[in-house]
């Protein structure tokens, strides 16, 4: 590994929606480069990137996957990523550890909706992007018309730089439109018209060069090769390539793309945060401090925990000590892996480009960073969407309770879209993923991997409760039965919070009165207010007042569920010489909250989660009516090649639970969609009726 400098590697991550082929093109590279006597074939289990039982019975990738290849020269690092949108973490992970994306299409089937939210994935880590058209093999393909589809999306900087030599079973080659005077001689298009725009671009991202071009004078062919690279550094082109993975046939190509336009590492500028705050901008200078991130675990069965890292600056040997800015602990490297799919091998070190595994490290998480020396800087953190579909789970044997937290805690460290909660009020344990198939693959994953069974069922929507008024009032508790005694009493006002509060500026003695100090929790928009004047609570009392309204704010009030967005004021009480105590004021605090929280117009709030929905045009009508029995609501609608259409809506995530198999019914399959959480809004009164008499009911027969 070490061999290779850093302007030799080469990184790249490939992308888009699921069944266009990445997997394949993948494999198809390894055997391109003279890695293996036949390229691996998904069909057939045998693909070097399924490395898991998952992938392999289900035909499709769950999680990212790592080879590597040399070609001209360079070490090609290639991350191959999920498609479904129900994975999104392992896209989101392998971005930040390549320069380059490979964003893959089927011919076909044109733009979906995982090929949207990808490129949009990579443009946000400004990576340099290529799109590469698979499966011109396949029959009606309008190879202009898709060209079009792609430019309307994306924008005109997407050009083709070679184009299919004949469409489907016809397609037998590719040609370059970056020749001088590229002649059609078989190809489906002109390639003439699509190399003048790719000089058109190149031209207006250098001066020099533009000043040759409008003379009319022919650029060289280093000129047209450096102009592209530039060109594709700065985002002002993106090169379209023409492929057909299954066959091979433009991959070699592809792979000369890549070799040429690809970044190395030093050309994309990469920023961490310094330990006083400032901006530093982290380079790839190899006798650098070792700065590194750590973009991938994986729990192997043999080799225990594996933390993939990009090596960002410097460089890491094994038997090296590392500090993690996380936590702040030195930590001892005992083992260096390089990986080419299911296979490691060690290695002494990995210098700056590199990509690489440290094995059997507990501590490491994803997104840390990781650094020696002096240097003490910290890459961004990696930002996940929400998980939000919920299941109920608990261990189908008294045998399987012993393991099932261990396996879960596993998969959670390896999926930063799936985690696992516990739910106060039910006791339940809650895995959360992306969907309902992604939860299907942990529950297949605990059976297979770690051996453990699980039952499953609905959990509760995750509600809050919140007010929308304000209310004051009192609570003494007195208590003198045998033994000592108890005595506390508490004057509360609570009010309701903006969710988008901003602390610094809405706490000030002109909003509270009499404000002592206050604490205030971000997760949950809760604030303490001290109030209290003439010392009627003594100090030493007033943080017992704040944990029982924490204790009731976490039981409910309405229905059971966590209370938010709310301030509440301690601005009075009473106490005795020697029945007062910490208990006693914990308990008024408690009892004081509930009473005063149902005179402020208690509400109950509902998680609502924005979709993306790509369905075909002539279904659209029964998604729109769906939409609307699920208290959806409609916010935009783009349109898509192939008579699709993108549907922008936000609906709750009550009404979402099994929407999965909803849409699948109503499209035939060809629907596809992506949630993510949006914000919290009041529920409507009739439905909070119900919620509120249902949760009655259950505490009535415990």
């Amino acid at each position: 590994m070490s061999k290779f400098k850093s302007e030799q590697i080469r990184n790249i991550v490939l992308v888009g929606h699921g069944a266009v082929g990445k997997t394949t093109l993948a494999d198809q590279m390894l055997f391109k480069a003279g890695i293996g006597s036949r390229a691996g074939s998904v069909d057939d289990g045998t693909s070097q990137l399924d490395t898991d039982d998952e992938a392999r019975q289900h035909h499709f990738s769950i999680s990212s996957a790592m080879v590597h290849f040399e070609h001209h020269g360079l070490r090609v690092n290639v991350i191959d990523t999920p498609g479904y949108p129900d994975f999104v973490g392992q896209v989101i992970s392998a971005v930040c550890a390549a320069e380059t994306a490979i964003i893959t299409i089927n011919a076909a089937a044109g733009i979906e909706a995982n090929t949207r939210r990808t490129f949009e994935l990579a443009g946000k880590a400004h990576l340099a992007r290529f799109i590469a058209i698979n499966k011109l093999d396949q029959e009606n393909v309008n190879f202009g018309e898709l060209i079009e589809s792609i430019q309307e999306s994306f924008g005109p900087r997407c050009v083709p730089i070679n184009v299919p030599c004949g469409i489907g079973a016809r397609f037998h080659a590719v040609k370059s439109t970056l020749t001088s005077h590229a002649e059609k001689n078989g190809s489906v298009v002109d390639p003439a018209a699509y190399g003048s725009a790719v000089m058109d671009i190149i031209a207006e991202t250098d001066d020099e060069l533009m000043e040759r071009y409008l003379d009319g004078k022919e650029l060289t062919a280093d000129e047209v090769l450096g102009g592209v690279n530039k060109a594709i550094g700065s985002g002002a082109l993106i090169p379209i390539v023409c492929i057909c993975a299954k066959s091979g046939i433009g991959v070699k190509e592809l792979m000369d793309a890549v070799a040429d336009f690809a970044l190395a590492p030093g050309e994309l500028v990469r920023h961490a945060t310094g330990e006083s705050g400032q901006d530093v901008e982290v380079s790839p200078i190899e006798d650098a401090p070792f700065v590194g991130q750590v973009f991938k675990t994986r729990i192997d069965p043999f080799v225990s925990k594996m933390s993939f890292i990009r090596v960002l600056s410097g460089k890491v040997t094994k038997d090296s000590t590392v500090r993690d800015m996380r936590t702040g602990r030195g930590i001892k490297i005992h083992q260096l892996l390089d990986v080419q799919g299911g296979h490691v091998e060690a290695v002494d070190e990995a210098h700056a480009g590199d990509l690489v595994v440290v094995a059997k490290i507990d501590e490491f998480q994803v997104g840390d960073t990781l650094v020696n020396g002096d240097r003490g800087v910290t890459m961004p953190m990696l930002e996940f969407p929400r998980p939000m579909i919920g299941l109920a789970v608990e261990p189908k044997s008294r045998s399987d309770q012993q393991k099932i937290s261990g396996a879960l805690h596993k998969i959670e460290e390896e999926d930063p879209t799936f985690c696992i909660t516990r739910d106060p009020q039910t006791h339940e344990m809650v895995m959360r993923g992306m969907s309902d198939l992604h939860l299907q693959i942990v529950q297949e994953r605990l059976h297979k991997r770690d051996k453990v069974d699980v039952v499953t069922h609905a959990p509760k929507v995750p509600y809050r409760e919140t007010i929308v008024g304000r209310a004051e009032g009192s609570y003494r508790h007195k208590k003198q039965s045998g033994g000592s005694g108890q005595f506390a009493e508490v004057h509360l006002r609570v009010y309701a919070l903006p969710q988008d509060l901003d602390p610094k500026s809405y706490f000030t003695r002109e909003r509270f009165e009499s404000l002592r100090g206050h604490t205030y929790d971000p997760e949950l928009n809760f604030a303490f207010l001290d109030c209290v004047t003439g010392g009627s609570v003594p100090n030493q009392f007033i943080p017992a007042v704040e944990k029982g309204i924490r204790d009731r704010m976490e039981r409910g009030v309405l229905a059971g569920y966590q209370v938010q967005d709310i301030a509440v004021a301690l601005f009075f009480g009473k106490d005795h010489p020697v029945d007062s105590n910490e208990a006693a004021f914990r308990t008024a605090g408690s009892n004081c909250f509930r009473d005063v929280f149902k005179q402020a117009k208690p509400s109950l709030l509902e998680p609502v989660m924005h979709l993306e929905i790509s369905v075909p045009g002539e279904k659209l009508g029964d998604i729109t009516s769906d939409l609307n029995t699920r208290r959806g609501r409609m916010e935009g609608m783009d349109s898509l090649p192939g008579g699709m259409q993108v549907v922008h809506a936000r609906a709750p995530l009550a009404e979402l639970m099994t929407y999965a198999r909803s849409l699948s019914s109503m499209t035939g399959g060809q629907g596809s969609y992506s949630m993510e959480f949006s914000h919290y809004e009041q529920v409507p009164p009739n439905e909070q009726n119900k919620i509120i008499a249902n949760a009655q009911l259950h505490a009535d027969e415990e």
